[in-house]
């Protein structure tokens, strides 16, 4: 999914929010997250994820091409860990009901 895509859809489930407006929110929050990351901030959003920066040192690399030894700087990288219940979901038995239908089913 681009970020097109998830705008179109949480328009599309709000109905009354209008598409630009959208848009504007899932760019404020993507920048937030960003300006956050450059500050050297933690992100965490509870159930989803947390996104920090790793810093990697300075090494030295080879070039694949001529097999020289070139020196690599050091760099920071954004990292993204993912919440306990995204990877219970994404670890979910795909036949077993969603928790909400089996207390339905089940005062049936």
């Amino acid at each position: 999914m681009i970020k097109s895509e998830l705008v179109q859809r949480i328009a599309e489930h709000n109905p009354h929010l209008y598409q630009r407006d959208v848009e504007n929110i899932v760019n404020a929050i993507l920048d937030e997250i960003v300006a956050a990351l450059a500050r050297g901030d933690r992100v965490e959003l509870r159930g989803f994820g947390a996104f920090s920066v790793k810093h990697r040192p300075a090494r030295a690399g080879r070039n694949p091409r001529t097999g020289e030894h070139v020196p690599v700087d050091q760099k920071s990288v954004p990292f993204f860990k993912t919440g306990k219940e995204m990877r219970e979901r994404l670890n979910r038995d795909p036949s077993a009901p969603e928790p909400a239908q089996a207390s339905e089913a089940s005062a049936s």
